[in-house]
């Protein structure tokens, strides 16, 4: 009896083994009693596993970013993001929506341009209200003589919001000398509409059409 108990007990755990693991010879490497322990990204080809590399994972990124539901918004919001004062970079989006279709270079470059131009408008109202909490605090008006010469270019001086690093504190900067706010705002999408492009075509030219 004790050894027909046995036995019994030894095929209903050897059942449940198999309810876990139905292919035992489909494992991964490194594996303990057909528990699946391989790291993340691991795919099968054929009958044997493999790791997607860094640029195969880029690649599917770029793919997903530029589906029809998700390329322009992604660019848009990126663009938004990149022309705060974070540290990103929205040419790289631009160019993989791009390079996987084609046909949205335009609207690419336009959306990517809106998107931008309102984190520069962001950035003026930023400064603006910077420099009313200081004159607030102060009880009197906060004069920054040092920037004279940007007051004397006016609004045109945010033709230069395109360049990297500071382009996006001019923005600020021109909220707190208070220059036109429109004007500013157009000045802004000028500088940043030609950058997408001449960029963006120039990077198309040079990479090539395989990549």
């Amino acid at each position: 009896m004790a050894t027909r108990h046995r036995h019994l007990l030894k095929r209903t755990t050897l059942h449940k083994h198999q309810l876990r693991n139905p292919n035992p010879d489909r494992t991964y490497a490194g594996t303990a009693h057909g528990r699946r322990t391989a790291p993340r990204n691991t795919h099968y080809a054929g009958d044997g596993p493999y790791t997607l590399s860094g640029m195969e994972m880029w690649t599917h990124l770029l793919e997903w970013l530029a589906l029809p539901q998700f390329g322009l918004s992604t660019v848009f919001v990126i663009a938004f993001v990149s022309a705060t004062l974070l540290p990103l970079g929205s040419e790289p989006a631009v160019l993989g929506l791009v390079k996987l279709n084609p046909d949205l270079f335009w609207p690419a470059v336009l959306v990517a341009t809106v998107g931008n131009t309102l984190g520069g408008a962001l950035n003026w109202w930023l400064g603006l209200g910077a420099h009313k909490v200081v004159d607030r605090a102060k009880g009197s008006r906060t004069d920054v003589h040092a920037l004279a010469w940007l007051e004397r270019f006016g609004a045109r001086a945010c033709l230069l919001s395109w360049l990297p690093v500071v382009g996006d504190p001019l923005c600020a900067v021109a909220g707190w000398l208070k220059l036109p706010f429109w004007p500013c705002v157009f000045y802004m999408a000028v500088g940043k509409f030609f950058r997408y492009l001449i960029i963006t075509s120039a990077l198309l030219t040079i990479i090539p059409a395989g990549l």
